[in-house]
């Protein structure tokens, strides 16, 4: 949880950071800084020009993506198409979220779920391309009423039942087809990474798909559910505990309040990898 006084950008820019030093770059070797987020301090300025000041990557670009907890992977396609547009050379994904300061501690259906966090990965163009391959990001605004965190109250309400519902029948869909555009079948894919709302989403998105338990990364007893940090954040994870390794292919897939849903299969590699701030 943040602590008073801590600032959002401040969750990213660590992140970022630790991701830039593992992989041995300097803020100004970055072109552009993706922030996903729905908690940014203020309307206006926004986060990522917050975050590129505090790295010292002067002039890079810098742009918010307002993606609920699709914020991250949204980032990451962004990046992805800057990079293999020749638009950029290096991109800093980055996910974070403070949601703790949205609750309402009299609702049992949100009040113990959401977390405070941030995540970074460090998307560089290679001689083998950026290992990303073909994303799916979709939307249905008729849902919009299922997660809200509207301007009236500032606090998270949200049809839990409705949203398990969704989240799993969605992420399973997206994982699935997110594999078909990578051409590689599910059982080939090495890793799993989801969206980590709550393990009972994660468990059954996993059991729709047949995938070993051992292959889904769950860390949401740790982090608890930190939105747009959430992927990275699981990444560094599984990272962290030897489970992922270079030339594994992970798939990632995410699902929040719009409703937006996405998936990717990514080729881990390089010495950059993912970093969380918290």
């Amino acid at each position: 949880m943040a602590a008073v006084g801590q600032r959002l950008e401040h969750f990213a820019a660590q992140a970022a950071r630790a991701a830039l030093q593992q992989a041995g770059l300097a803020a100004a070797d970055v072109d552009a800084v993706l922030v996903g987020t729905t908690s940014a301090e203020e309307m206006s300025p926004h986060a990522a020009p917050l975050v590129a000041a505090d790295l010292g990557a002067a002039g890079a670009a810098a742009i918010d993506v307002s993606a609920a907890c699709t914020g991250f992977l949204s980032c990451l396609v962004m990046g992805t198409a800057m990079i293999e547009s020749g638009r950029a050379r290096t991109v800093l994904a980055i996910g974070a979220d403070l949601l703790t300061r949205y609750l309402d501690e009299d609702d049992p259906g949100s009040a113990m779920l959401f977390g405070d966090g941030a995540g970074a990965v460090v998307l560089t163009a290679t001689d083998q391309g950026t290992g990303v391959a073909p994303a799916i990001l979709s939307s249905d605004g008729t849902r919009r009423d299922l997660i809200r965190l509207g301007r009236d109250e500032l606090l998270i309400r949200m049809d839990g039942p409705a949203v398990y519902r969704h989240a799993v029948t969605l992420m399973a869909q997206v994982a699935a087809q997110a594999a078909e555009r990578a051409g590689l079948p599910v059982a080939d894919l090495d890793l799993f990474v989801f969206h980590q709302a709550n393990s009972r989403i994660i468990d059954a998105v996993g059991q729709r798909l047949a995938l070993d338990p051992a292959r889904v990364i769950d860390v949401v007893g740790q982090f608890a559910n930190t939105s747009a940090a959430s992927l990275p954040i699981a990444l560094a994870a599984a990272h962290r505990d030897g489970r992922l390794r270079d030339g594994d292919r992970v798939l990632l897939a995410a699902f929040g309040a719009g409703l937006v849903w996405g998936g990717v299969v990514v080729t881990w590699g390089g010495h950059a990898g993912p970093q969380p701030g918290r």
